[in-house]
């Protein structure tokens, strides 16, 4: 376990932040058996989350070392709390048979030393930390970091062979904060989480060393990354909703396979566009937070509407990196569309990449305020457009219709996006029921069109004998 004593911050990923909307109750501290060394000096907490893909258990554990604890020492006592935390959860995570293969469980390791405030140390101080600890508040400490190999769990540790229960993961802190930068969305963290465990069991079975950050990089190179975006993009060819397969999505899955030059490129705007997805999705769900009645409420309890507001809140948090960039990349088309375009105002369909059930509409406010596209004219309507798109749409899949009203503000040099939020629950539908009511309506329209032709046709008569 390679440790030094550089203090390690995280910058804070928008991820930890989207997590809290997949909670399923609420942190539960809790106190491990069997981890002597330390007596009562950490603080451990659980937390349950139900991510798009799958159960995440997660074990969050800080340990305060005294000041003079070997690196030896520290060593031992790692492998010792990875057994302890490994006890814990066979008891005290329930699961059924039926979704073991969709829960994984993760143990994140903070050890921390205590430092002495009266010696002059030329580094820098972390007092706070997720996990509260008010005992350790007074004295300041020392994040080290530290990294566990699998083989390193696995010399001295207690390991779990049986076949119903998952093995547990372990990360440090300072690893589990780079990776969470580095996949910035609940649906990649779980399959970078799946890779994981592949890996190190892999490992385990033929006495093979990798590093975390070995296992990341790989898990973000891997050349079927894009696989779940080519599915659903083949689906959207299908049903008829796309002629053609997406451009973008060729390119990076075509520069994934052949590891081009061109690939860290395309991950860095992917990993750019899904940061500004995450902003962007936070301001929109603010200001329905402060409209309540902007959202689907149940009357009958705090949280009911809690509940209900954390569902919105997925709906637009449930995208994939690639998904995200293709949502940004349409927002970003915007100033470069002709000039009488962005006057009038415009519509955009697009989907999602992660899940087939879910579609978007961005309606691009016209400039003129009282024209068809204007935003007083759209506003009051998002919801109404949203139930018309789900009729139209010829998809058993269906089941969210997200409405997005873009407003593009220019102040000096600067623009701005205000954006308006419906996210609209669809009820199942077969496919062939979509496509009647489709027919339904294309016959409503013609006979709507006729009757209109026929009145013009009636009154050119009435004229033409009138003259006569």
């Amino acid at each position: 376990m390679p440790s030094d004593s550089t203090m390690v911050m995280s910058d804070g990923s928008y991820l930890m932040n989207e997590m809290a909307c997949y909670l399923r109750a609420d942190i539960l501290k809790i106190i491990l058996p069997d981890v002597p060394v330390v007596e009562s000096n950490y603080q451990a907490q659980y937390s349950q989350y139900q991510l798009p893909l799958g159960e995440l258990n997660l074990v969050e554990l800080v340990i305060y070392l005294p000041t003079d604890m070997l690196p030896a020492d520290i060593e031992t006592l790692g492998r010792t709390a990875f057994n302890a935390v490994n006890i814990w959860r066979k008891t005290h995570i329930s699961r059924s048979i039926d979704s073991q293969l969709r829960s994984i469980d993760v143990l994140v390791l903070d050890i921390q030393r205590q430092i002495d405030i009266d010696i002059d140390i030329d580094i820098d101080i972390d007092i706070e930390h997720d996990v509260d600890n008010k005992s350790c508040k007074k004295n300041p400490v020392q994040r080290l970091a530290h990294s566990f190999t699998d083989s390193d769990l696995v010399q001295g540790s207690i390991v779990d062979t049986s076949a119903s229960i998952q093995p547990l993961q372990e990360f440090g802190w300072h690893d589990w904060h780079i990776h969470l930068n580095k996949l910035q969305t609940p649906c990649e963290l779980w399959r970078f989480l799946h890779y994981s465990l592949g890996h190190s069991q892999q490992d385990n079975k033929d006495h093979i060393t990798n590093s975390k950050n070995d296992i990341i990089t790989g898990f973000l190179n891997v050349a079927d990354f894009f696989t779940p975006a080519i599915t659903i993009d083949n689906a959207l060819i299908k049903y008829g909703l796309q002629n053609e397969p997406n451009s973008a999505l060729i390119a990076m899955s075509l520069a994934q396979k052949t590891n081009s030059p061109t690939q860290q490129m395309y991950q860095q705007h992917m990993a750019q566009a899904a940061a500004l997805w995450s902003q962007l999705s936070m301001q929109m769900l603010e200001t329905v937070y402060k409209n309540p009645a902007a959202f689907k409420q149940k009357k009958s309890s705090e949280k009911s509407s809690e509940a209900d507001f954390s569902h919105w809140q997925q709906q637009i948090l449930d995208e994939s990196l690639f998904s995200r960039h293709e949502l940004i990349r349409t927002l970003y088309k915007h100033p470069k569309q002709a000039q009488q375009l962005q006057q009038q105002g415009y519509v955009v369909h697009q989907h999602s990449y992660e899940c087939l059930g879910r579609h978007y509409v961005l309606i691009f406010y016209g400039q003129d305020a009282e024209g068809k596209h204007g935003k007083s004219a759209i506003r009051p309507n998002l919801a109404k457009i949203a139930l018309d798109v789900a009729i139209r749409l010829p998809m058993a899949e269906l089941h969210h219709v997200i409405v997005l009203g873009i407003d593009f503000i220019i102040e000096a040099e600067d623009t701005f996006m205000d954006i308006d939020l419906w996210i609209q629950p669809v009820n199942p539908m077969t496919q062939r029921e979509r496509q009647l009511t489709k027919k339904v309506q294309q016959l409503q329209q013609n006979n709507q069109s006729n009757a209109s032709e026929n009145t013009e046709d009636n009154k050119k008569k009435a004229d033409s004998n009138h003259l006569s």
